[in-house]
């Protein structure tokens, strides 16, 4: 084996060495860009917050707006369908006093740092809301689906087990 053979042979590790660092780097650039723009949904039950309001909010604590995909809302464990205009019709119909709603409807998209309530009452009374607190905590669950720019990802949130 001439010295050409070997110096061939060395060239040629170190090129296949060069494309492979090169390609981690590529791997591992890209995932950090996905997780630099990942949204993280967050929903809370909040009771008395800067006053008199109850609710059940949501917000987006990740760095990426969030694309909402689809959400389920079960009531007493039956589906009610999609967390939008009709399903709170048909959902605040049944109440006592009608709480104001935002709906979630697929495509719609929550910019990083926001937040906003899904249902509340601004004037929030123990004695006289008691059904509201007792649907948002134990009869109401709405599960949102989400995922980044980048998609794919299929994320979910629902309120924390109480």
């Amino acid at each position: 084996m001439g010295p050409d053979t070997v110096i061939a042979g060395a060239a040629t590790v170190i090129a296949l060495g060069s494309l492979w660092v090169s390609y981690t780097q590529t791997r591992d650039s890209r995932r950090h860009s996905r997780q630099s723009v990942r949204p993280a949904l967050q929903m809370r039950r909040v009771k008395h917050y800067k006053g008199t309001e109850a609710g059940l909010s949501i917000v987006n604590a990740g760095l990426g707006p969030a694309v909402v995909t689809r959400s389920v809302v079960r009531l007493d464990g039956e589906v009610l369908g999609e967390w939008n205009y009709h399903t709170q019709q048909l959902l605040l119909s049944s109440l006592p006093a009608r709480p104001k709603a935002h709906s979630m409807r697929s495509g719609s998209f929550m910019l990083p740092g926001r937040s906003t309530w899904l249902l509340s009452l601004d004037e929030y009374s123990e004695d006289e809301h008691d059904w509201f607190w007792d649907l948002i905590t134990r009869r109401l669950v709405i599960e949102i689906f989400y995922e980044s720019l980048y998609g794919g990802e299929n994320f979910s949130v629902t309120p924390p087990e109480f």
